[in-house]
């Protein structure tokens, strides 16, 4: 028995709005609207859409994160030392690990 082939050919319209780009660019574009950007406790909290005990509880004091998070030791995260002092994370590795640790963060 023969198996036989059929080609189609097919137009799929796409607004003038709206461009096609390969999975690595839009990746590549994710990652650079982050590099450079900090952000704060507030911008965090939106991101993960959780609030500031959480996170401090959950993700920025557990020491197995801690040690990789504190620009102390070489992270990307600024803890505050002083009263009156604000949260700094670099937006680009902290959404990163966000994405990385995803499993480990909400794991019991």
């Amino acid at each position: 028995m023969q198996t036989q082939h059929l080609n189609i050919t097919l137009s799929i319209p796409i607004s003038e709005d709206m461009v096609l780009i390969k999975k690595v660019e839009l990746e590549k574009l994710n990652e650079q609207s982050l590099t450079g950007v900090y952000w704060t406790m507030k911008d965090l909290e939106q991101r993960t859409n959780k609030k500031q005990a959480w996170l401090k509880e959950n993700i920025l004091y557990p020491s197995r994160f801690k040690k990789q998070l504190d620009v102390n030791c070489g992270g990307f995260v600024y803890y505050p030392t002083k009263s009156g002092e604000k949260w700094a994370f670099l937006a680009s590795e902290m959404s990163k690990f966000l994405e990385d640790n995803f499993y480990l963060i909400f794991s019991k």
